[in-house]
């Protein structure tokens, strides 16, 4: 598969016309013959990507005091839990914040703060905080999630995910696209089998169409 992936990525990029901005490649996987009703079924996964992700990414901590300051230290935003109950009461503020960040970090005694006022926000967009024990650098955890793709299926058969940007060289690329489609087929009971097609694109170009092998 790794050429079959190289030649789409490869293909995707020459179809697509340069933009004023750093466009992303995306890989989209469309499943067929898994019961998605049934939540173990369903694609959760968080992958490193070997080469990065290719741009820099947003990370913000629900934090107070001390933890604040070190996540602060560490170039982390900064959202200070006594806001939480307001920014649950504004809904567009709360979809602007989900939508804009990449990941969220909290320290442990906000957990539940946040999950009562901006779980209906954050949990369908799979960004609910990540805790940070009292002891742990929040730092050391950020920079893990730097590098790190999320795919999700849901209970949807077709289903896509980042892998790297347009800036990224093709080694680059398909260094992390492999990673993406080993995690995803070896999740699924018959591995490449279940797979019914998959594209790779750019985020505003034609999607190209990669040969999957089923056997």
């Amino acid at each position: 598969m790794e050429n079959e992936l190289r030649n789409a990525i490869e293909a995707a990029i020459a179809a697509a016309p340069e933009r004023k901005f750093t466009e992303s490649l995306e890989i989209a996987f469309t499943i067929r013959d898994v019961d998605l009703k049934n939540p173990s079924n369903r694609i959760q996964e968080e992958i490193r990507l070997p080469s990065g992700r290719g741009r820099s990414v947003r990370i913000a901590m629900f934090a107070g005091g001390e933890m604040a300051t070190k996540a602060k230290a560490a170039g982390l935003e900064i959202i200070d839990p006594t806001t939480i109950e307001d920014l649950g009461g504004n809904r567009q503020r709360a979809r602007k914040l989900a939508n804009s960040v990449d990941f969220f970090l909290s320290e442990i005694p906000h957990m539940g703060t946040v999950g009562r006022f901006l779980g209906i926000v954050l949990g369908p967009r799979g960004k609910m905080p990540r805790p940070v024990p009292p002891n742990l650098d929040p730092g050391m955890m950020a920079a893990g999630l730097k590098d790190t793709a999320i795919v999700r299926s849901r209970d949807r058969m077709t289903f896509h995910a980042a892998f790297g940007t347009r800036e990224q060289s093709l080694d680059e690329l398909n260094g992390n696209v492999m990673a993406v489609w080993n995690r995803v087929v070896g999740r699924l009971e018959r591995g490449s089998m279940n797979i019914r097609s998959c594209y790779i694109k750019t985020s505003m170009g034609p999607a190209v169409k990669v040969e999957v092998a089923t056997s």
